[in-house]
């Protein structure tokens, strides 16, 4: 009888370990089924890979990634969620794949950024490169934008061009229209919180560019285009040019094949995250 209750004291308390994050308090956690791939889903993450380098797609067209070697799996939102340092091994990979291309769009996901980048932003996800034939959307979250003198290292100023405008802290969406004209920017009204988890979505149905902060309308404005299709990869909590990436030594590294410090680099966990062909009003938010 005294086994039979240690046995269910212990299972009691993998139950209550299993429903805390380390540095969030649990508060912050919901136990609850994690979103399904739906009609319109082209891609799903639930970051719930057991470690190692393999970020599964559990949408329609499998489009699976590879993570790099300095994030790691730890307790999220739903399950598990991959957490990203300031690395330039820091990220996820997915290669280019015509299935992501879509005139209309939702990126949405759970995010818990441990503190802001001192450069432009930090990115969330993107389908975007330097190249031309390689820029359809970027998502991320405005830097502080300190000065490059007070700077241990400093940024190749990729994206000073689109941080005009925009409150550290606030939500980024950059999209290459169909036309040929410059990218649009748009911020989101609400600075996204720090060590919280908190659900974000933008979405665009060829009229109006929306932002959604945890199921509700932040800011929306008017957009009469479509986002252009591109060979671009997926590239999931930092940004570098993904041609540098390298599978030479059996894994694949970024190394010192890119120039530039991880000032793009996202801190934090992200979970969920979802690329969607329409625009979604609904979420699910696992409540």
């Amino acid at each position: 009888m005294r086994a039979l209750r240690a046995l269910a004291s212990i299972v009691v308390a993998l139950a209550c370990a299993s429903c805390a994050h380390p540095g969030g308090g649990s508060s912050d956690v919901t136990v609850s089924n994690a979103p399904a791939a739906d009609s319109i889903t082209l891609a799903l993450y639930h970051m719930d890979d057991l470690g190692g380098t393999s970020c599964s797609d559990a949408g329609p067209y499998r489009l699976n990634g590879t993570a790099g070697a300095d994030t790691r799996t730890d307790f999220g939102r739903m399950g598990s969620a991959r957490v990203f340092t300031s690395s330039i091994e820091s990220w996820i990979y997915v290669p280019a794949a015509s299935e992501m291309d879509s005139r209309h769009l939702t990126v949405e996901a759970w995010i818990s950024p441990e503190q802001l980048s001192a450069f432009e932003d930090a990115t969330i996800a993107g389908r975007w490169s330097e190249y031309a034939n390689e820029q359809s959307w970027l998502l991320a979250i405005v830097g502080q934008q300190r000065e490059a003198r007070v700077l241990p290292v400093e940024s190749p100023r990729l994206h000073q061009g689109f941080i005009a405008g925009g409150t550290p802290g606030r939500l980024m969406f950059v999209f290459q229209p169909t036309e040929p004209v410059p990218a649009v920017v748009f911020f989101s009204t609400s600075e996204i919180p720090l060590q919280r988890w908190t659900h974000i979505a933008v979405t665009h149905d060829g009229a109006v560019v929306r932002f959604f902060i945890n199921g509700a309308l932040d800011a929306q404005f008017a957009s009469q285009t479509s986002v252009r299709s591109s060979q671009a990869p997926l590239l999931i909590g930092n940004y570098f040019d993904t041609r540098k990436l390298s599978g030479f030594s059996g894994d694949l590294k970024a190394g010192d094949r890119v120039t530039h410090a991880p000032v793009y680099a996202f801190q934090g966990m992200i979970d969920e995250l979802r690329i969607s062909s329409q625009a979604r009003a609904e979420f699910d938010l696992g409540q």
